[in-house]
């Protein structure tokens, strides 16, 4: 064998070999993006301006309080101190306040199923998941929008199941196949949690389902002692109903889920300009009065009860009233939210990644992007509704997982920054590269060794250049996200609830799935 082909013949197998290392899945402490990363490098507000917010927001608590909490909540809160006027409204004095921020849990675990999707959730970790009650799915294929179904709820949980950066699963749709309220409730746990083994988001129509959730939850769990161990549903909590008054049904809901150990979100939605104040900061400081309050409530009756601050404003299109979840507007909303969690040390949350627009096109690749960076450089840590909505989060889309999955690829390493080590520093490549060397860095160590743990790339996100793309037929976004889509569908699904307990559960509860 002649020496350039010897050569040749090296070079191909030490190319394949590397090739073939490349091919193996990295772990999760190697990927190069992952949740529960640190963020916190953006802050919209100043810290002058955290304090101010803070400030008003006690001033509002303590001289206009809330209106319209149920007796038991009413109870729980004069137990503590709060006090109800001749007006009926329930007013929290500051010292009250600042001692229930002492006794909240400054960090709380939300589990999964399956630990490797355990997350710890405080400071400014990061996690990406889904929420919302979207009344449409968005129907790629037969190019309409249409009422899902719990069929849709269980092929999303199973998507997501799929999808390294999703990292939670909140219930994102309503299934409105199903009438009757606690059928809806039961159906929505089980589909939920036979499609994902990620931590589960739910809601009750009433305080009265609850009881039969928790029954479901503990059969799935293994009994109740489990599940109280290791709770991997939590309440999404629309204690009030902006602005500044308790929704006394929800209250009354969340009381249960709490005597039932399920981890609550504290969810405060007012709309600026509508049922908010128009301007961004005073609607921040409505927001943060309304989930102080629930800080009081919660740890009044259960102190160090794992909650979520969900400071959750959103924004209205002041020419309609319509809401603009996909706004700047918006994305500043969310980040300033995420400044106060930090302030308070508080695990919290907030909604990003909405998209007015109707379908996957640039208009929600734009909203929908914009804001989920902004959230994550903020630090806030569960970032809720951050893939697949549409419409205002009227619309959930399947397709938009998939490829919101790998847009959440490259907001997280834009969360992930630039770290600067000795390692990275070394001057030694640049001196071999530049010092008589072939000048550039392709097939240098360094770089062959940073391929995978310093850039991330996208699955469907196409990088060709224009002769490769026409050569392959064009390829087309959308419809790629929906061939992988029913790729990942097809697939046998693994039985994520075992088939002896599924057996006894049907034999339960009404099951439609």
């Amino acid at each position: 064998m002649s020496y350039v082909a010897e050569r040749r013949g090296r070079r191909n197998g030490g190319r394949a070999g590397r090739v073939a290392a490349r091919a193996v899945p990295l772990s999760v402490d190697q990927r190069p993006v992952r949740g529960g990363m640190e963020g916190g490098s953006y802050s919209p507000l100043s810290a002058a301006g955290v304090e101010r917010i803070h400030q008003a927001a006690l001033q509002v608590l303590e001289e206009i309080g809330l209106a319209g909490a149920p007796p038991s909540g009413i109870g729980i809160l004069t137990g503590a101190g709060a006090v109800q006027g001749d007006d009926g409204r329930i007013r929290f004095p500051r010292a009250l306040v600042e001692d229930m921020l002492a006794r909240a849990a400054r960090e709380i675990t939300l589990h999964g199923r399956d630990t490797r999707h355990d997350m710890v959730v405080g400071g400014a970790r990061v996690h990406y998941g889904t929420a919302g009650a979207a009344v449409h799915i968005v129907d790629i294929e037969q190019d309409r929008y249409r009422d899902p179904t719990v069929r849709d709820l269980y092929d999303a949980a199973r998507l997501v199941e799929q999808l390294d950066n999703i990292h939670f699963f909140q219930r994102p749709l309503v299934c409105r196949d199903i009438e009757d309220p606690l059928e809806l409730d039961l159906n929505t746990i089980f589909a939920c949690c036979a499609g994902t083994t990620k931590h589960v988001g739910t809601s009750f129509c009433s305080a009265d389902n609850v009881a039969a959730g928790l029954e479901m939850l503990h059969e799935i769990a293994g009994g109740e002692a489990a599940w109280r161990a290791r709770p991997f549903v939590s309440n999404s909590s629309c204690f009030v109903v902006p602005p500044l008054t308790f929704a006394a049904e929800s209250c009354e809901t969340m009381e249960a889920c709490i005597r039932g150990g399920m981890p609550v979100l504290l969810l405060s939605a007012g709309q600026a300009g509508a049922t908010a104040p128009a301007p961004l900061a005073a609607a921040i400081v409505q927001a943060t009065a309304e989930c102080l309050a629930g800080v009081v409530y919660v740890n009044a009756m259960a102190p160090g009860h794992p909650a979520i601050f969900g400071t959750w404003p959103f924004v209205s299109d002041l020419r309609t009233g319509a809401m603009s979840g996909g706004s700047g507007e918006q994305a500043l909303l969310s980040a300033g939210c995420a400044q106060m969690h930090r302030f308070y040390g508080l695990p919290g949350g907030a909604a990003a990644g909405i998209a007015d627009a109707k379908l996957p096109d640039m208009q929600a690749g734009w909203e929908q992007a914009i804001s989920n960076v902004m959230a994550g450089l903020s630090g806030l840590n569960l970032v809720y509704e951050s893939v697949g909505m549409h419409a205002s989060l009227l619309g959930f889309c399947l397709e938009s997982l998939i490829l919101g999955d790998d847009m959440l690829g490259q907001v997280l390493r834009c969360v992930r920054g630039i770290e600067v080590t000795e390692d990275n520093l070394d001057l030694e490549t640049m001196r071999r590269v530049c010092l008589g060397g072939e000048g550039h860095y392709l097939g240098q160590p360094q770089t062959l060794g940073l391929m995978q743990t310093e850039y991330i790339y996208p699955r469907l996100g196409d990088r060709s250049t224009p002769k490769e793309w026409e050569e392959r037929g064009r390829p087309d976004l959308i419809a790629a996200a929906t061939r992988r889509k029913h790729e990942m569908l097809a697939a046998a699904p693994m039985p994520l609830i075992d088939p002896a307990t599924e057996r006894r559960l049907r034999e339960r509860f009404p099951l439609r799935l």
